[in-house]
């Protein structure tokens, strides 16, 4: 059996398009002044892990945990962030 540890990269996308349960790291934060600023305060700058936990049944908002506590962002602002989703290893 043989572990693969390459360094694949994940597919990119926006933290909005990500699917409940699944985790992705942060690459981008976009927006203008004040709400960059916001998101960047809340935690969400790049190389930081995120999970997408919940979406509102009429999606939006979506439900984040982000460094160990739960976060919820409007679509309009998940939008605004690029990530990575984190490619699983393979095992022969």
């Amino acid at each position: 059996m043989k572990l693969k540890l390459g360094k694949k990269r994940g597919k990119r996308m926006t933290l909005n398009q990500l699917k409940v349960g699944n985790s992705a790291v942060i690459t981008t934060v976009g927006g203008d002044g004040a709400l960059r600023c916001r998101l960047l305060d809340m935690g969400l700058i790049p190389h930081t892990r995120v999970t997408l936990q919940k979406v509102a049944p009429m999606g939006d908002p979506i439900e984040i945990r982000v460094r160990g506590y739960e976060l919820t962002l409007r679509v309009e602002e998940a939008q605004k962030i690029e990530v990575e989703d984190e490619p699983a290893t393979s095992v022969e």
